[in-house]
Protein backbone atom coordinates (compact mmCIF):
# COMPACT_ATOMS: atom_id res chain seq x y z
CA UNK A 1 0.00 0.00 0.00
CA UNK A 2 1.43 3.41 -1.02
CA UNK A 3 1.95 5.89 1.81
CA UNK A 4 -0.14 9.06 1.65
CA UNK A 5 1.69 12.11 0.32
CA UNK A 6 2.45 15.02 2.64
CA UNK A 7 0.22 17.99 1.86
CA UNK A 8 -0.53 21.53 2.95
CA UNK A 9 -4.12 22.24 3.96
CA UNK A 10 -5.58 25.57 4.94
CA UNK A 11 -8.60 26.67 6.92
CA UNK A 12 -9.99 30.19 6.64
CA UNK A 13 -11.96 31.18 9.72
CA UNK A 14 -14.65 33.49 8.40
CA UNK A 15 -15.14 37.11 9.58
CA UNK A 16 -18.37 36.31 11.43
CA UNK A 17 -16.80 33.32 13.21
CA UNK A 18 -13.84 35.49 14.26
CA UNK A 19 -16.14 38.34 15.32
CA UNK A 20 -18.29 36.01 17.45
CA UNK A 21 -15.14 34.62 19.15
CA UNK A 22 -15.78 31.07 17.98
CA UNK A 23 -12.16 30.80 16.87
CA UNK A 24 -11.05 28.76 19.89
CA UNK A 25 -13.71 26.10 19.35
CA UNK A 26 -12.74 25.78 15.69
CA UNK A 27 -9.05 25.43 16.59
CA UNK A 28 -9.83 22.74 19.17
CA UNK A 29 -11.74 20.68 16.62
CA UNK A 30 -8.97 20.95 14.04
CA UNK A 31 -6.19 20.02 16.47
CA UNK A 32 -7.92 17.05 18.08
CA UNK A 33 -9.60 15.53 15.05
CA UNK A 34 -6.94 15.93 12.34
CA UNK A 35 -3.78 15.39 14.46
CA UNK A 36 -1.97 17.46 11.81
CA UNK A 37 0.90 19.85 12.47
CA UNK A 38 0.07 23.55 12.58
CA UNK A 39 2.90 25.15 10.58
CA UNK A 40 1.70 28.71 10.01
CA UNK A 41 -1.05 31.13 10.97
CA UNK A 42 -1.85 34.64 9.75
CA UNK A 43 -4.54 37.25 10.12
CA UNK A 44 -5.92 38.85 6.97
CA UNK A 45 -8.00 41.93 6.23
CA UNK A 46 -8.77 41.13 2.58
CA UNK A 47 -9.05 43.87 0.00
CA UNK A 48 -11.53 43.82 -2.87
CA UNK A 49 -9.04 42.37 -5.39
CA UNK A 50 -8.14 39.35 -3.27
CA UNK A 51 -11.79 38.69 -2.46
CA UNK A 52 -12.87 38.79 -6.09
CA UNK A 53 -10.05 36.51 -7.21
CA UNK A 54 -10.80 34.03 -4.44
CA UNK A 55 -14.52 34.07 -5.26
CA UNK A 56 -13.72 33.33 -8.91
CA UNK A 57 -12.18 29.96 -8.00
CA UNK A 58 -14.63 29.04 -5.25
CA UNK A 59 -16.70 26.71 -7.46
CA UNK A 60 -15.01 23.40 -8.27
CA UNK A 61 -16.09 20.15 -9.96
CA UNK A 62 -13.96 18.32 -7.36
CA UNK A 63 -15.93 19.75 -4.45
CA UNK A 64 -18.22 17.10 -2.84
CA UNK A 65 -20.77 19.79 -2.03
CA UNK A 66 -23.43 20.26 -4.69
CA UNK A 67 -23.20 23.16 -7.12
CA UNK A 68 -25.91 25.14 -5.32
CA UNK A 69 -23.89 25.18 -2.08
CA UNK A 70 -20.75 26.16 -3.96
CA UNK A 71 -22.55 29.07 -5.57
CA UNK A 72 -23.76 30.14 -2.14
CA UNK A 73 -20.15 30.06 -0.91
CA UNK A 74 -19.00 32.14 -3.89
CA UNK A 75 -21.58 34.80 -3.11
CA UNK A 76 -20.84 34.53 0.60
CA UNK A 77 -17.17 35.36 -0.06
CA UNK A 78 -18.11 38.43 -2.08
CA UNK A 79 -20.62 39.64 0.51
CA UNK A 80 -18.76 38.83 3.72
CA UNK A 81 -15.03 38.97 2.95
CA UNK A 82 -15.13 42.26 1.08
CA UNK A 83 -14.50 45.63 2.75
CA UNK A 84 -17.61 47.52 3.82
CA UNK A 85 -18.86 49.25 0.62
CA UNK A 86 -19.82 52.40 2.54
CA UNK A 87 -16.88 52.88 4.91
CA UNK A 88 -14.15 50.79 3.29
CA UNK A 89 -13.63 49.07 6.67
CA UNK A 90 -11.93 45.70 6.19
CA UNK A 91 -12.94 42.50 7.98
CA UNK A 92 -10.69 40.13 9.92
CA UNK A 93 -10.07 36.61 8.63
CA UNK A 94 -7.76 34.04 10.23
CA UNK A 95 -5.86 31.52 8.14
CA UNK A 96 -4.45 28.35 9.72
CA UNK A 97 -2.06 26.20 7.71
CA UNK A 98 -1.58 22.50 8.48
CA UNK A 99 0.90 20.00 7.09
CA UNK A 100 0.85 16.22 7.06
CA UNK A 101 -0.13 13.11 5.17
CA UNK A 102 -3.53 13.34 3.49
CA UNK A 103 -3.93 16.75 5.14
CA UNK A 104 -6.53 18.19 2.76
CA UNK A 105 -8.96 15.31 3.17
CA UNK A 106 -8.51 15.23 6.95
CA UNK A 107 -9.17 18.94 7.29
CA UNK A 108 -12.16 18.86 4.95
CA UNK A 109 -13.62 15.92 6.86
CA UNK A 110 -13.51 17.90 10.12
CA UNK A 111 -14.83 21.06 8.44
CA UNK A 112 -17.77 19.19 6.93
CA UNK A 113 -20.05 19.80 3.96
CA UNK A 114 -23.56 21.16 3.89
CA UNK A 115 -26.17 18.71 2.68
CA UNK A 116 -29.79 19.71 2.15
CA UNK A 117 -31.12 16.33 3.27
CA UNK A 118 -29.04 16.11 6.48
CA UNK A 119 -29.79 18.01 9.67
CA UNK A 120 -26.79 19.51 11.49
CA UNK A 121 -25.94 17.41 14.54
CA UNK A 122 -22.65 18.92 15.75
CA UNK A 123 -20.42 16.32 14.15
CA UNK A 124 -18.39 18.78 12.07
CA UNK A 125 -17.28 22.40 12.44
CA UNK A 126 -20.02 23.51 10.08
CA UNK A 127 -22.60 21.44 11.94
CA UNK A 128 -21.70 23.29 15.14
CA UNK A 129 -20.78 26.79 14.04
CA UNK A 130 -22.37 27.12 10.59
CA UNK A 131 -25.94 27.61 9.43
CA UNK A 132 -27.83 26.59 6.31
CA UNK A 133 -31.46 27.53 6.77
CA UNK A 134 -33.99 26.85 4.04
CA UNK A 135 -37.56 28.13 4.18
CA UNK A 136 -40.76 26.27 3.36
CA UNK A 137 -40.53 27.66 -0.16
CA UNK A 138 -37.18 25.96 -0.68
CA UNK A 139 -35.27 29.24 -0.71
CA UNK A 140 -32.16 29.76 1.42
CA UNK A 141 -33.01 32.16 4.24
CA UNK A 142 -29.63 32.25 5.97
CA UNK A 143 -26.20 30.88 5.09
CA UNK A 144 -23.04 30.94 7.22
CA UNK A 145 -20.36 28.31 6.44
CA UNK A 146 -18.22 29.25 9.50
CA UNK A 147 -14.92 28.29 7.81
CA UNK A 148 -13.65 27.64 4.30
CA UNK A 149 -11.27 24.88 3.18
CA UNK A 150 -10.13 23.43 -0.13
CA UNK A 151 -11.76 20.21 -1.43
CA UNK A 152 -8.61 18.76 -3.05
CA UNK A 153 -4.81 19.06 -2.88
CA UNK A 154 -4.76 20.74 -6.30
CA UNK A 155 -7.24 23.38 -5.21
CA UNK A 156 -5.46 23.82 -1.89
CA UNK A 157 -2.30 24.66 -3.84
CA UNK A 158 -4.06 27.13 -6.16
CA UNK A 159 -5.87 28.93 -3.35
CA UNK A 160 -2.91 28.93 -0.98
CA UNK A 161 -0.72 30.51 -3.62
CA UNK A 162 -3.35 33.21 -4.11
CA UNK A 163 -3.60 34.04 -0.40
CA UNK A 164 0.16 33.86 0.06
CA UNK A 165 0.64 36.29 -2.83
CA UNK A 166 -1.53 38.84 -1.01
CA UNK A 167 -0.25 37.97 2.46
CA UNK A 168 1.92 41.10 2.74
CA UNK A 169 -0.54 43.65 1.37
CA UNK A 170 -3.73 42.16 2.85
CA UNK A 171 -2.45 40.34 5.92
CA UNK A 172 -0.24 40.52 8.97
CA UNK A 173 -0.46 43.00 11.83
CA UNK A 174 -3.99 44.39 11.46
CA UNK A 175 -3.81 47.88 12.87
CA UNK A 176 -6.67 50.34 12.25
CA UNK A 177 -9.01 47.54 11.26
CA UNK A 178 -11.19 47.60 14.39
CA UNK A 179 -13.26 50.72 15.11
CA UNK A 180 -13.33 51.89 18.74
CA UNK A 181 -15.34 54.53 20.58
CA UNK A 182 -13.77 57.95 20.73
CA UNK A 183 -11.25 58.38 23.59
CA UNK A 184 -11.11 54.61 24.25
CA UNK A 185 -7.93 53.50 26.01
CA UNK A 186 -6.81 51.04 23.34
CA UNK A 187 -3.81 48.80 24.04
CA UNK A 188 -2.07 45.91 22.34
CA UNK A 189 -0.78 42.96 24.31
CA UNK A 190 1.08 39.77 23.43
CA UNK A 191 0.09 36.24 24.41
CA UNK A 192 2.38 33.26 23.84
CA UNK A 193 0.85 29.80 23.88
CA UNK A 194 3.76 27.86 25.38
CA UNK A 195 5.33 24.60 24.11
CA UNK A 196 3.46 22.43 26.64
CA UNK A 197 0.31 23.01 24.58
CA UNK A 198 1.83 21.34 21.52
CA UNK A 199 3.42 18.18 22.93
CA UNK A 200 0.62 16.16 21.32
CA UNK A 201 -2.60 17.05 19.48
CA UNK A 202 -5.07 18.38 22.03
CA UNK A 203 -7.81 20.94 22.59
CA UNK A 204 -5.55 23.02 24.85
CA UNK A 205 -4.55 25.73 22.33
CA UNK A 206 -8.15 26.21 21.29
CA UNK A 207 -9.34 26.18 24.88
CA UNK A 208 -6.89 28.97 25.76
CA UNK A 209 -8.04 31.10 22.83
CA UNK A 210 -11.64 30.40 23.77
CA UNK A 211 -11.07 31.44 27.40
CA UNK A 212 -9.30 34.62 26.30
CA UNK A 213 -12.30 35.50 24.15
CA UNK A 214 -14.27 36.38 27.29
CA UNK A 215 -12.21 39.60 27.43
CA UNK A 216 -14.03 40.95 24.37
CA UNK A 217 -10.68 41.89 22.82
CA UNK A 218 -9.76 41.51 19.15
CA UNK A 219 -7.07 39.28 17.66
CA UNK A 220 -5.04 41.43 15.26
CA UNK A 221 -2.15 39.07 14.54
CA UNK A 222 -1.25 35.42 14.99
CA UNK A 223 1.96 33.61 14.19
CA UNK A 224 3.51 30.16 14.65
CA UNK A 225 6.98 30.73 16.05
CA UNK A 226 10.08 28.76 16.99
CA UNK A 227 11.91 30.95 19.49
CA UNK A 228 15.69 30.97 19.19
CA UNK A 229 17.96 30.85 22.25
CA UNK A 230 19.02 34.42 21.58
CA UNK A 231 15.40 35.57 21.43
CA UNK A 232 14.54 33.69 24.63
CA UNK A 233 17.46 35.21 26.50
CA UNK A 234 16.42 38.70 25.45
CA UNK A 235 12.72 38.07 25.95
CA UNK A 236 13.17 36.74 29.50
CA UNK A 237 16.10 39.02 30.37
CA UNK A 238 14.09 40.93 33.03
CA UNK A 239 13.19 37.58 34.63
CA UNK A 240 16.87 36.73 35.09
CA UNK A 241 17.43 39.98 37.01
CA UNK A 242 14.35 39.32 39.13
CA UNK A 243 15.41 35.74 39.90
CA UNK A 244 18.91 36.74 40.96
CA UNK A 245 17.51 39.01 43.66
CA UNK A 246 14.53 36.86 44.66
CA UNK A 247 16.50 33.62 45.01
CA UNK A 248 19.21 35.00 47.29
CA UNK A 249 17.24 34.40 50.48
CA UNK A 250 16.00 30.92 49.63
CA UNK A 251 19.45 29.94 48.28
CA UNK A 252 21.09 31.10 51.50
CA UNK A 253 18.64 29.13 53.63
CA UNK A 254 19.03 25.95 51.61
CA UNK A 255 22.82 26.25 51.53
CA UNK A 256 22.95 26.84 55.31
CA UNK A 257 20.74 23.79 56.04
CA UNK A 258 22.82 21.59 53.73
CA UNK A 259 26.11 22.69 55.31
CA UNK A 260 24.79 22.33 58.86
CA UNK A 261 23.67 18.79 58.08
CA UNK A 262 26.98 17.93 56.43
CA UNK A 263 29.29 19.40 59.12
CA UNK A 264 27.15 19.02 62.21
CA UNK A 265 27.24 22.59 63.55
CA UNK A 266 25.11 25.71 63.20
CA UNK A 267 25.80 28.79 61.07
CA UNK A 268 24.89 32.38 62.00
CA UNK A 269 22.60 34.72 59.95
CA UNK A 270 25.56 36.64 58.53
CA UNK A 271 26.97 33.43 57.06
CA UNK A 272 23.57 32.51 55.66
CA UNK A 273 23.36 35.92 53.94
CA UNK A 274 26.87 35.51 52.51
CA UNK A 275 25.91 32.08 51.18
CA UNK A 276 22.82 33.63 49.57
CA UNK A 277 24.93 36.29 47.87
CA UNK A 278 27.10 33.54 46.38
CA UNK A 279 24.47 30.90 45.60
CA UNK A 280 21.57 33.18 44.62
CA UNK A 281 22.94 34.27 41.23
CA UNK A 282 24.11 30.72 40.46
CA UNK A 283 20.70 29.27 41.29
CA UNK A 284 19.01 32.05 39.28
CA UNK A 285 21.19 31.30 36.25
CA UNK A 286 20.25 27.62 36.49
CA UNK A 287 16.54 28.46 36.69
CA UNK A 288 16.86 30.91 33.80
CA UNK A 289 18.60 28.25 31.72
CA UNK A 290 15.65 25.91 32.32
CA UNK A 291 13.20 28.57 31.13
CA UNK A 292 15.19 29.11 27.93
CA UNK A 293 15.44 25.36 27.32
CA UNK A 294 11.70 24.92 27.91
CA UNK A 295 10.82 27.65 25.40
CA UNK A 296 13.39 26.70 22.74
CA UNK A 297 14.23 23.02 23.23
CA UNK A 298 17.91 23.91 23.49
CA UNK A 299 20.22 24.47 26.46
CA UNK A 300 21.66 27.99 26.24
CA UNK A 301 25.04 26.80 27.48
CA UNK A 302 25.24 24.52 24.41
CA UNK A 303 24.68 27.42 22.00
CA UNK A 304 27.07 30.17 21.05
CA UNK A 305 27.60 32.54 18.14
CA UNK A 306 25.32 31.87 15.13
CA UNK A 307 23.70 28.87 16.89
CA UNK A 308 21.89 31.28 19.23
CA UNK A 309 20.00 32.73 16.28
CA UNK A 310 18.81 29.38 14.93
CA UNK A 311 15.04 28.71 15.28
CA UNK A 312 14.29 26.60 18.33
CA UNK A 313 12.98 23.06 18.39
CA UNK A 314 9.81 23.93 20.30
CA UNK A 315 6.64 25.45 18.87
CA UNK A 316 4.80 28.41 20.32
CA UNK A 317 1.90 30.42 18.93
CA UNK A 318 2.04 34.19 19.34
CA UNK A 319 -1.25 36.07 19.41
CA UNK A 320 -1.62 39.85 19.66
CA UNK A 321 -4.83 41.14 21.22
CA UNK A 322 -6.07 44.70 20.91
CA UNK A 323 -8.75 46.64 22.75
CA UNK A 324 -9.60 48.72 25.77
CA UNK A 325 -7.37 47.89 28.79
CA UNK A 326 -6.07 44.85 26.91
CA UNK A 327 -3.13 44.13 29.24
CA UNK A 328 -5.19 43.94 32.44
CA UNK A 329 -8.02 41.99 30.84
CA UNK A 330 -5.75 39.30 29.40
CA UNK A 331 -3.75 38.91 32.60
CA UNK A 332 -6.98 38.65 34.59
CA UNK A 333 -8.17 35.67 32.54
CA UNK A 334 -4.69 34.12 32.48
CA UNK A 335 -4.17 34.23 36.25
CA UNK A 336 -1.02 34.48 38.42
CA UNK A 337 2.27 32.91 37.34
CA UNK A 338 1.91 30.14 39.95
CA UNK A 339 -1.09 27.96 38.95
CA UNK A 340 -1.57 26.97 42.61
CA UNK A 341 -2.37 30.60 43.43
CA UNK A 342 -4.57 31.20 40.40
CA UNK A 343 -8.32 31.66 40.97
CA UNK A 344 -10.80 29.07 39.62
CA UNK A 345 -11.76 29.68 36.02
CA UNK A 346 -8.41 31.14 35.00
CA UNK A 347 -6.26 29.55 32.31
CA UNK A 348 -3.32 28.78 34.57
CA UNK A 349 -5.52 27.25 37.27
CA UNK A 350 -7.12 24.91 34.77
CA UNK A 351 -4.21 24.18 32.42
CA UNK A 352 -1.01 25.15 34.27
CA UNK A 353 1.35 22.74 36.02
CA UNK A 354 3.91 24.95 37.75
CA UNK A 355 5.51 28.40 37.55
CA UNK A 356 7.29 27.60 34.28
CA UNK A 357 4.89 25.13 32.63
CA UNK A 358 1.85 27.37 33.02
CA UNK A 359 0.14 27.27 29.60
CA UNK A 360 0.74 30.84 28.37
CA UNK A 361 2.65 34.07 28.75
CA UNK A 362 1.06 37.52 28.66
CA UNK A 363 2.74 40.93 28.62
CA UNK A 364 2.65 42.79 31.94
CA UNK A 365 2.42 46.27 30.38
CA UNK A 366 1.66 47.90 27.04
CA UNK A 367 5.31 49.01 26.83
CA UNK A 368 6.61 45.51 27.50
CA UNK A 369 4.19 44.14 24.91
CA UNK A 370 5.83 46.28 22.24
CA UNK A 371 9.30 45.15 23.36
CA UNK A 372 8.27 41.47 23.30
CA UNK A 373 6.53 41.72 19.92
CA UNK A 374 9.69 43.16 18.43
CA UNK A 375 11.86 40.37 19.85
CA UNK A 376 9.75 37.58 18.32
CA UNK A 377 9.15 39.48 15.05
CA UNK A 378 5.37 39.49 15.46
CA UNK A 379 5.01 41.32 12.14
CA UNK A 380 6.98 38.67 10.24
CA UNK A 381 5.23 36.85 7.40
CA UNK A 382 5.78 33.13 8.08
CA UNK A 383 3.08 32.04 5.61
CA UNK A 384 4.45 33.16 2.25
CA UNK A 385 7.98 31.64 2.55
CA UNK A 386 6.50 28.33 3.70
CA UNK A 387 4.10 28.16 0.74
CA UNK A 388 6.86 29.11 -1.70
CA UNK A 389 9.21 26.46 -0.32
CA UNK A 390 6.60 23.71 -0.23
CA UNK A 391 5.43 24.28 -3.81
CA UNK A 392 8.86 25.36 -5.09
CA UNK A 393 7.56 28.63 -6.52
CA UNK A 394 8.12 32.37 -6.35
CA UNK A 395 5.03 34.47 -5.60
Amino acid sequence: MTAAKEELAYVLINPYTVYKSRTGGVISRLFTRTALELVAARMFAPGRELVERYAEIAVSPKDPQDRKIQELIRQYILDNYSPDPKTGQRKRVMMLLFRGEDAVRKVRQVVGSFQADKAAAGETIRDTYGDYIVGADGQVKYFEPAVLAAPSPEEAETKLKLWAKYSDTDGGFLEKVVVYPKNAKVEQTLVLLKPDNFRFPSARPGNIVDMLSRTGLYIITIKVHHMSVGQAEEFYGPVRVFLREKLKEISGQRARLALEKEFGFGLDPQTEKALGDIMGPLFANQQFSQIVQFMTGRKPEDCSGPAKAQPGLEKIVAVVYEGTDAVAKIRGVLGPTDPRKAPPGTIRRELGKDIMVNAAHASDSAENAQREMKIINARENDLKPLVEEFYNCQL
